[in-house]
C-alpha cells in the first residue's frame, strides 16, 4: 500500500501545480494523500514560488472542503461509516459536540484526515459559510506556514516539519483559538459598551 502511495505522489509531482491543486481538493473530500507532500517538494525546488504555491493548495483545499460537506449532506452518515472505522467517527463527533465549528480549524491545522470533519460538517448540516471561513484559516495557516518555514530555512525545512509537524500545528491551533477568544471578549465588551 505504501509502495502505490508513493507511485501516485510521483505520479502527482510530475504534473506540478496541477498535480498539487488536484492532490489538495481531493484531500479534503475522499483522497489518502495530504498536499504537504507535494508542496514542501515543490516549495523547496522553487522557493520564489511557494507562497503562491501555498496559496493554491489552501484555496483548493477549501474547494474541496465543500465537496466533502455535499458528500456529507447528501449521504449522510453510511458514507462516513464506510470510509472509516466506526471509532474514527465517533471521536469527529465528539469534538463537534465539544468543540462545535472550532472543530473544522483544528482538522484542518492537524494531521487529523481532514475529508472526514469535512464530510461530518455536511452530516450535521453545519452552514458552509462556517466551513468555508474556518477551512480557510486552518488551512491557510498550516500551509502558509510550512512556505515560510521553506523560505527561512530552504532545504532544512523538510526534516524540521517532519520532526515538529505535532507540535507546530498544535502551537498554531492554539494561537489562532486564542486570537478567536480574544476577539469575542473584545466584541463583547464593545456591544456592553454600546449598550450603556
Amino acid at each position: 500500500m505504501s509502495e502505490l502511495i508513493h507511485t501516485i505522489e510521483e505520479w502527482l509531482m510530475e504534473y506540478g501545480l496541477w498535480g498539487l491543486a488536484l492532490v489538495s481538493f481531493a484531500d479534503s473530500s475522499f483522497f489518502p494523500i495530504p498536499p504537504d507532500v507535494l508542496l514542501i517538494p515543490m516549495g523547496i525546488a522553487n522557493p520564489d514560488s511557494v507562497l503562491f504555491y501555498a496559496f493554491i493548495t489552501t484555496l483548493t483545499s477549501v474547494i474541496g472542503a465543500l465537496l466533502g460537506w455535499y458528500i456529507g449532506k447528501k449521504l449522510g452518515r453510511p458514507v462516513l461509516t464506510y470510509l472509516f472505522k466506526e471509532d474514527k467517527v465517533q471521536k469527529v463527533e465528539h469534538y463537534f459536540i465539544k468543540y462545535g465549528p472550532m472543530a473544522i480549524l483544528m482538522a484542518a491545522l492537524t494531521p487529523v484526515p481532514y475529508k472526514i470533519f469535512t464530510i461530518f460538517a455536511g452530516v450535521s448540516r453545519i452552514r458552509l459559510r462556517t466551513l468555508v471561513i474556518w477551512s480557510i484559516i486552518g488551512r491557510g495557516a498550516r500551509f502558509f506556514a510550512e512556505a515560510l518555514l521553506i523560505l527561512f530555512l530552504g532545504a532544512q525545512a523538510k526534516t524540521f516539519i517532519d520532526e515538529n509537524f505535532a507540535m507546530i500545528t498544535i502551537v498554531g491551533a492554539l494561537a489562532i483559538i486564542a486570537v478567536y477568544f480574544i476577539f469575542l471578549y473584545l466584541k463583547k465588551r464593545n456591544n456592553a459598551k454600546t449598550l450603556k
